[in-house]
């Protein structure tokens, strides 16, 4: 049985995590979201500052709910790209620090795998072929899996301009609703109609890629065309159902057009419950098997990371060099950071 801490400090979240064989054993995790809320969104050294204060306190707190040591750990796994540079040198170097003490060998983890693998915390190994949508703020991609710490990811489609949740942050940011947009916009869609406003849904008919602005500029004109007569609800449910529909028609397709029967959708948007629901009735239509994590584990987290290092320690993947540096503009190709880019 192999146990791995895993650490993340892509963005304003300090996540740490300890999995042991497949099974999350430990956990902790703090937020500097409230510090960068009157600015609209995230400040990169004040996100830096506070993982530099939370870090510490969150790997003992994680170590304290597994009741292990670290002298029972396998290996340290940690998010090396992408996010935001000093974010991510923060983790990067604690990550050092603990390999190097406590001589075990360190796995750099791309943050966008960290989201796949978080499923399997949930519902156990992926199959052997699988589509991932993957929807958080910075992120829109489909992408065809094998195994996920073997095999090289394919890109079978990402957004062209803004990302799922990135649109929702703008929107919410247009309605004046609060940050971060996703959760206010979901809230406000509760009490509106759907169906009330056709906005745009751009490149149904054109591929696996995603565009999400020119949706994202038809809600701004609609608000300065209503004025005073504007109805919130209205607007951010009918943007909602705009996201949604794209997205799951897409994912769906993909999963149709390469013969998988699995999707599985991560990231902080797979939270959201509208695009829950219509996911799973249009994949129960379809006979595709849908997986989406529960919401705790679809934001950004060090159970992710840590699952992704105990897919790659048990895998045989060659650890990564202590010389590793932070890539804030990773590509995805694999699960593993290549540890030969140091």
């Amino acid at each position: 049985m192999a146990i791995v801490l895993g650490i993340e400090t892509s963005c304003d979240e300090t996540g740490v995590g300890i999995v042991a064989d497949g099974r999350l054993i430990g956990a902790a995790l703090a937020s500097s979201m409230d510090q960068h809320a009157r600015f609209g969104g995230v400040v990169p050294e004040i996100a830096a500052r506070a993982h530099l204060e939370s870090l510490v306190p969150c790997v003992r707190a994680a170590f304290r709910q597994a009741g292990i040591t670290p002298s029972e750990l396998d290996a340290v796994a940690v998010t090396s790209g992408p996010g935001l540079a000093t974010a991510l040198q923060t983790g990067l170097a604690a990550a050092k620090a603990y390999a190097l003490a406590w001589d075990r060998p360190l796995y750099g983890v791309h943050h966008l795998a960290g989201h796949v693998a978080a499923d399997t915390l949930e519902h156990g190994p992926l199959p052997s072929r699988s589509v991932a949508l993957i929807v958080s703020g910075g992120h829109t991609s489909l992408l065809l899996l094998g195994d996920l710490a073997r095999d090289p990811i394919v890109h079978l489609g990402d957004t062209r301009d803004d990302a799922a949740g990135e649109a929702f942050d703008k929107v919410a940011r247009i309605l004046g609703l609060a940050y971060p947009g996703g959760p206010a916009v979901d809230a406000a869609a509760r009490d509106g109609d759907p169906t009330a406003i056709g906005f745009p849904r751009a490149m149904l008919g054109a591929g696996h890629d995603f565009s999400f602005s020119g949706l994202k500029s038809a809600v701004a004109r609609h608000v300065e065309r209503a004025g005073p007569d504007l109805v919130v609800p209205d607007v951010a449910a009918s943007f909602q159902e705009a996201v949604v529909d794209v997205l799951t028609r897409k994912a769906v397709d993909s999963c149709l057009d390469h013969d998988v029967d699995t999707l599985v959708i991560v990231g902080g948007v797979a939270a959201n419950g509208r695009l829950r629901r219509v996911a799973a009735e249009r994949c129960a239509a379809a006979g595709v098997t849908l997986r989406i994590p529960p919401p705790h584990l679809c934001t950004d987290n060090g159970a992710m990371i840590a699952a992704v290092g105990d897919l790659l320690f048990t895998g045989g993947a060659p650890p990564s060099s202590l010389g590793l540096s932070a890539d804030p503009s990773a590509p995805l190709t694999r699960a593993s950071l290549d540890p030969r880019r140091v």
